[in-house]
């Protein structure tokens, strides 16, 4: 099982400082690149500080330039926020400028509120419809002219410019849903998924919908699957305590985001009463402790076997959820130290 870290700037409260932050999140990278981590992905998000992520193509030609080995993904883009002509170029740019390091993701987004401000009167469930338009486009774009008269997209012939430097870009699709996975699979895109704070059978259901995908394209498929979690590895009693708190800080942020249930003031969410979340962002301590890669290094390892004996290609370590930064450089330390080696 392959190795890749997900990071985002986040600000939890205006007091933090973005330099701070900044400077955080290159440290991170640099470790990641340093332990032979294999992507560094970037997401993109819009008026939120919780992930300060306006342009992921941006971030990725940031951490081009401070890094030597790891793959730099776009985890993901969403594709109703773009114009295909624009997309195909900023990451055929991002390629160039990395030596051929590019992993371009698609999405449909997450929270409405975004929707509303960046693509207004667009359902977030509908999204997907713009993501299958544009990711074949893409790469039609990147080999040259084309015509488009689609249904979210029209415009006469143009071309990517420039053209990616790798002769076939890895292409992932964010999936949870059956028709996701079947598009993915179909179109030969590598599939990434979150269970976000659900139990491991959660990824089970995942494992099955890719097997039922594959079965349906005629049983063969070259992509990777990839499973993102939030991830936090402790040694000390103090700093378990610090990741608790920090996680569920940031469900009560993004209980709001999800539920609809509260204002977002100068990008910060308010957060919701414990007891109002449900789902996807409940907060009990005990299910937290279990469901995520949280724990001892030990208890780290056994919890990611589990997901190597499932199938997963790779596994996401996700390390934003508002946690101390010295907690968070703390856990990725023992993470490559002790948890890595288990894999090797």
């Amino acid at each position: 099982m392959k190795f890749h870290i997900a990071i985002n700037l986040e600000r939890m409260t205006p007091s933090t400082d973005m330099g701070q932050v900044r400077n955080h999140v290159a440290d991170m990278i640099c470790m990641a690149d340093a332990a032979g981590f294999e992507i560094a992905w970037a997401a993109e998000h819009h008026a939120l500080e919780m992930t300060i992520a306006p342009n992921p193509f941006q971030i990725m030609t940031w951490w081009a330039g401070i890094t030597e080995n790891i793959r730099l993904g776009c985890g993901v883009a969403n594709a109703a926020y773009w114009h295909p002509i624009n997309l195909a170029g900023e990451a055929a740019m991002v390629d160039l400028l990395s030596g051929g390091r590019l992993e371009l993701g698609l999405g449909s987004g997450a929270y409405q509120r975004e929707f509303d401000r960046m693509k207004p009167g667009l359902a977030q469930k509908d999204s997907y419809l713009y993501m299958q338009e544009m990711l074949p486009l893409v790469r039609e774009l990147w080999k040259g002219d084309v015509e488009h008269n689609g249904t979210n997209w029209q415009f006469p012939k143009a071309t990517s410019c420039p053209k990616p430097l790798q002769s076939e870009v890895p292409m992932w699709v964010a999936a949870r849903s059956p028709v996701t996975f079947d598009y993915a699979v179909e179109n030969n895109c590598s599939v990434m998924s979150w269970p976000l704070t659900m139990p491991f059978s959660e990824a089970e259901k995942y494992r099955t919908q890719l097997d039922d995908a594959i079965a349906k394209a005629g049983g063969t498929w070259a992509g990777q699957f990839a499973m993102m979690r939030h991830t936090s590895v402790y040694a000390t009693d103090e700093d378990q305590f610090s990741t608790m708190q920090a996680i569920r800080n940031v469900l009560g942020q993004f209980g709001n985001l999800m539920m609809k249930k509260g204002d977002v003031v100068n990008g910060f969410p308010e957060k919701i009463p414990f007891e109002e979340l449900e789902g996807n962002v409940r907060v009990d301590p005990a299910m937290l402790e279990e469901n995520l890669i949280f724990g001892a290094p030990d208890q780290v390892v056994a919890k990611l076997q589990l997901y190597e004996a499932l199938g997963i290609d790779a596994f996401i370590y996700y390390a934003s959820m508002g946690l101390d930064m010295g907690v968070q450089k703390r856990s990725l330390k023992l993470f490559i130290d002790e948890v890595m080696p288990a894999f090797a």
